[in-house]
């Protein structure tokens, strides 16, 4: 399935037992980002570069750059706050979603 192609829904009749995702990369067209109550904001001054909230963000949310600097998918970022919690210098704070 690409991204242009339409994801369309399964009844409970038509999905496997137990739920069982046969289909990779379904996430991509389910934006999550709508859920959170709080969102990171990255502060690039502060950024050593580590990697740290790109490893261990349980989502397709922390986008890898180039220069080893991240970006953040706000279309699929939960909130969860993982990448600011696990950052040593405290460049991403939890802010209140607007």
């Amino acid at each position: 399935m690409s991204k242009s192609t339409p994801f369309v829904l399964k009844t409970w009749k038509e999905m496997p037992i137990g739920g069982i995702i046969s289909e990779p990369k379904t996430s991509l067209y389910n934006k999550t980002g709508n859920w959170r109550a709080l969102k990171p904001v990255l502060n690039k001054d502060k950024c050593i570069r580590c990697l740290l909230c790109w490893t261990h963000c349980p989502e397709p949310a922390i986008i890898r750059l180039d220069d080893d600097y991240v970006s953040i998918d706000y279309d699929y970022c939960k909130g969860c706050g993982i990448c600011a919690n696990v950052c040593p210098v405290h460049a991403i704070e939890m802010v209140m979603e607007e």
